[in-house]
């Protein structure tokens, strides 16, 4: 069991993300910006922290090396977020969420040069599926009324690609002397701390919904988000990330389309099926 724990947060993860994916946008829908979802996914990781601290005793390293460490992972994953939103008001969706999508081809390639990890025959053909599934599924049809201007959006997007890429690096670099609760929590507060740009980047002269479906509907989906965050931490702590972040990353979507296509009666079009396809069936080699 202590050999496969890894794929047991791995699993959990995707779970928790493939969830949360498929609801995340029902307060947004409702009137409640995505900006100030973000904002109320930063105070959710708070008490996720704290139970992760107080499980493991309330002993948090303190000393620059992992401070810096903690932070860099946060700062990496918040930030690329908050890029996101701004990239998503230049470029159309249907081109910027398949470009960063690509986000675990950088995790993959740097864990073979920088960590040195390899993988088995069976594993690397499980890598290449999800690789190839993790584009697929985030394809969204054009949308001829977001029109492309310029190729700043291109610009921001592989930014953020790169961003959630390198997250996975530092997270199993950090993992070897910082303890998983330790990153977390400065996770946690590198989030927190970037609430106030989110605040600033939403536009207050529209309405919005300050009822139950707004906030309170985010806090109930970003929690979601929060808890397989922490467990994420725990998968690159235990496992390789040329396999935990390809297979967390292919397999999430495949759950939030699941449920879209249950809740929502969303039909996958033939490329995203193709992707799910290609997803389940690098699962079964990942794991």
């Amino acid at each position: 069991m202590e050999s496969n724990i890894w794929l047991v947060y791995a699993i959990i993860t995707t779970l928790f993300w493939g969830v949360w994916g498929a609801f995340i946008e029902a307060p947004e829908k409702r009137g409640f910006p995505a900006t100030l979802g973000y904002v109320v996914w930063s105070l959710t990781m708070i008490p996720c922290a704290v139970v992760a601290l107080a499980l493991v005793g309330w002993e948090l390293e303190t000393d620059p090396r992992s401070v810096l460490l903690g932070c860099t992972a946060g700062l990496l994953g918040a930030a690329g977020q908050l890029v996101l939103f701004q990239t998503l008001r230049k470029g159309p969706a249907y081109l910027v969420f398949p470009v960063v999508a690509l986000s675990p081809v950088v995790s993959v390639a740097l864990s073979v040069l920088l960590l040195g990890e390899t993988a088995s025959a069976r594993a690397w053909a499980g890598i290449v599926l999800a690789l190839v599934a993790i584009p697929l599924l985030a394809y969204q049809p054009p949308d001829r009324s977001s029109p492309v201007k310029g190729y700043l959006w291109l610009a921001m997007a592989i930014g953020v690609m790169f961003a959630w890429g390198i997250q996975a690096i530092v997270l199993r670099f950090a993992n070897q002397t910082v303890s998983s609760e330790g990153i977390f929590f400065y996770m946690m507060a590198t989030g927190v701390a970037l609430a106030p740009v989110a605040i600033l980047m939403t536009d207050f002269k529209q309405d919005i919904n300050w009822g139950l479906s707004g906030p309170w509907l985010a806090a109930g989906i970003q929690v979601l988000n929060s808890v397989g965050a922490l467990m994420m931490v725990y998968a690159f702590r235990y496992g390789k990330v040329i396999i935990v972040s390809p297979m967390i990353n292919a397999l999430a979507p495949v759950i939030t389309i699941v449920l879209s296509l249950l809740l929502y009666r969303v039909i996958p079009n033939k490329v995203v099926t193709a992707g799910m396809m290609l997803a389940a069936a690098a699962f079964y080699l990942l794991s």
